[in-house]
């Protein structure tokens, strides 16, 4: 018999001392809470240990013996009445929400369920008594320890490049990492991986989720998986199949590295719902423990979900304890582990009050104030599936948001849509119209054109449909509307006039994304021509549809992104800390001003005309050592004369030509330039006597 004692409530999940460890657990409407512990292998429950204190719903005690690698489980009683919202079911075994590490494999079986399955509509109302612990994994006692030593780079925003990215797509065929490491975090942290970096510019890598998440029933019952990983089950455990030998090091030694480097490193977070599904899905964790609690249920049948999110569940941040665990999570990759910010996956969700979406929520109020958590990059994705589940430019000053318009329009500015020049020309300038409030910055609009949901940059110029036939839906999942443009045949080509089409319609858009105010996200493997076959939802395709194809580089797209890349880096017109206005600067020029392409200001008639396509753009540096620059865009079908805006005086260099003839090339205001059709030029120069 372990001695127990009565321990702390203080510190949530498994606290390992030198005497044993400290266990608690939130559930305010239990009626008694067992610790299960188990053997090395987790096959044999070894010891159930009733907690006897409970202190402001946490149950609470410290067990001698116990020490740190011990794995544990909990079952926790309380009322089985669904109509309710409480769904308590000691038969299960469920996982620490704060458990550090997860030991084994969900296997998927019935009684995982807290009700008999097959039983009909009104199926879980009833009981299922039927032990789940065979299946479950289980969780580890693992000490609190930082597990990185390296200064984070605190890349300021206006010199951000954002790379979405995944542990395991982005490793899995790199020739240039050792084969038993790939799809790790040992990969990711490779020096080679690193120089890939390097190379292309990138200040920031983006990771799509990590935390611990469930391999859904119906994918392995079609020979799918779960690729992306939104489907946590773990808030504070990493995902296992991406650590190798080094354990949980392995992380904190990847992180350390990318720092050493130069590079930060966000993650991509999944706290608006878990993997447990609606009523209908499995008994894991926080369902057994405290549905009533942790969920948003209906407020007028508590036995259904609130499911603001499309996966059935959504967790509710509107309990303090609830928000706790999300803050205590954060916390904790953000120190342990070093991570130097988050991405909020439908961050809609964590804003929401029972009377709508509030900027002012506890749920923001509580990161921005934290003196960890506020100081670090903050990116809500601002969408859910709710009512006015589009909040776009709506999120408190502090966070910046997916911009999912910048996408939208410059895709069909490229395609060569009428009537965009107005929106089009306030998406490049960091769209004021929904950022310039409450004193927010440009980098408030996180501009992206491609991202894992959706078509790769590849793809995006090669179909004019998705197909996605692999996933096993009949193509009736992903996005219909992809503003997608395959210049004249879809898929794969040998017409020569159409690849070269397509390699400029691909650098105009990364060009585009790069020298646009606000900051540029860009998604792995599309600096190299990475295609996923048309599939524009690769989210259960860890395969080579999924993985990032570095067998097949295009090398001159490549050298191309890095070039951008550089320039936007080096020049602050492009990444001004003040949102354009058309005003005067310091240094005597306008800070940004908008040309025909016969070289004179843009009349009201021309920014109305639907036609028009063609646009140029003056944008003036913020330090006087640097050049002013200037955007020739034709996104029209056909060549066009554009007159270089300004008085005589001055000289102008072309130091970028989408189209490639030009780069080099010298000129003075009032000359002309021919812009091949749908290409762009950059120039840079100081003009002696700007045009007003």
């Amino acid at each position: 018999m372990m001695k127990l004692t009565t321990g702390s409530p203080f510190t949530l999940g498994a606290t390992p001392d030198d005497k044993g460890t400290n266990f608690a657990l939130f559930s305010d409407h239990a009626e008694g809470v067992t610790l299960c512990l188990f053997s090395k292998d987790g096959s044999k429950e070894t010891d159930r240990i009733d907690l006897l204190e409970c202190t402001n719903g946490v149950w609470h005690g410290h067990v001698a013996g116990v020490k740190e690698g011990q794995l544990y489980g909990y079952r926790v009683r309380g009322p089985f009445d669904p109509a309710n919202g409480h769904r308590f079911n000691d038969a299960k075994l469920l996982l620490d929400p704060y458990a550090r590490e997860l030991v084994g494999d969900l296997v998927w079986d019935d009684a995982l369920y807290g009700y008999p399955v097959g039983g009909g509509d009104d199926a879980d109302l009833n009981k299922d008594e039927r032990d789940s612990a065979a299946f479950m994994p289980k969780a580890r006692v693992i000490s609190p320890k930082i597990l990185t030593k390296s200064k984070r780079p605190m890349i300021p925003w206006p010199q951000t490049v954002i790379y979405e990215s995944h542990v395991r797509g982005w490793t899995m065929r790199q020739p240039f990492v050792p084969d038993d490491v790939r799809g790790t975090f040992a990969a990711l942290g490779h020096p080679k991986a690193i120089e890939h970096l390097h190379r292309i510019g990138v200040s920031t890598i983006e990771l799509m989720p990590v935390h611990a998440f469930v391999q859904d029933r119906h994918l392995g019952e079609r020979g799918l998986r779960n690729f992306w990983g939104y489907n946590t089950i773990g808030f504070f455990a990493p995902e296992m199949n991406y650590v190798d030998g080094g354990g949980l090091a392995e992380i904190g030694e990847a992180v350390d590295r990318l720092h050493d480097a130069g590079i930060e490193v966000i993650l991509d977070v999944v706290y608006n719902h878990t993997a447990e599904g609606n009523h209908l899905g499995p008994t894991l964790s926080f369902k057994g423990i405290d549905n009533f609690s942790y969920y948003r249920l209906m407020p007028d049948d508590k036995r259904y979900y609130d499911d603001l999110t499309g996966t059935g569940n959504a967790i509710d941040t509107n309990h303090p304890r609830v928000l706790q665990m999300v803050l205590d999570s954060l916390r904790l990759w953000a120190t342990v582990y070093g991570v130097d910010g988050f991405r909020f996956d439908l961050a809609l969700t964590l804003g929401r009050e029972p009377t709508g979406f509030n900027p002012r929520h506890a749920f923001f109020n509580a990161i921005l104030q934290d003196p960890v958590l506020g100081r670090l990059k903050l990116i809500a994705e601002p969408w859910d599936v709710g009512p006015g589940g589009y909040q776009l430019g709506n999120f408190p000053a502090g966070f910046s948001e997916w911009n999912g318009d910048y996408r939208d329009v410059v895709r069909e500015f490229w395609m060569g849509a009428e009537g965009l020049l107005p929106s089009f020309a306030t998406r490049f300038a960091a769209s004021s119209d929904l950022f310039n409030e409450g004193r927010r910055r440009p980098w408030s609009s996180v501009n992206f054109i491609t991202a894992h949901d959706g078509f790769t940059l590849e793809d995006l110029v090669s179909y004019n449909d998705k197909h996605n036939e692999a996933n096993g839906e009949d193509n009736r999942d992903g996005h219909s509307d992809n503003r997608s443009w395959n210049c004249g045949v879809e898929g794969p080509t040998d017409d020569p006039e159409i690849i070269e089409l397509r390699k400029r319609q691909k650098r105009n858009l990364i060009a585009t994304l790069m020298l646009s105010q606000g900051v540029p996200m860009m998604l792995a493997g599309d600096e190299i021509g990475n295609s996923q076959g048309g599939n524009n939802n690769a989210y259960a395709q860890d395969n080579e549809i999924g993985w990032v194809d570095w067998g097949n580089t295009d090398p001159e797209l490549a050298d191309f992104t890095a070039k951008v890349i550089a320039l936007r880096r080096s020049r602050s017109a492009f990444s001004r800390a003040e949102f354009l206005t058309g005003t005067r600067t310091s240094l005597g020029q306008r800070d940004v001003a908008w040309f025909s392409a016969g070289g004179a200001r843009m009349s009201d008639e021309e920014w109305g005309d639907p036609h028009v396509k063609c646009i140029t753009v003056r944008l003036a540096p913020m330090r006087a050592d640097e050049p002013v620059m200037i955007v020739m865009m034709n996104a029209s079908h056909v060549d066009v004369d554009f007159t270089v805006p300004g008085k005589e005086g001055g000289g102008w260099t072309v130091v970028l030509d989408t189209a490639g003839a030009l780069e080099g090339e010298k000129t003075d205001a009032g000359k002309t330039l021919t812009v091949v059709a749908r290409s762009m030029l950059v120039l840079e120069g100081v003009a002696d006597k700007p045009a007003d």
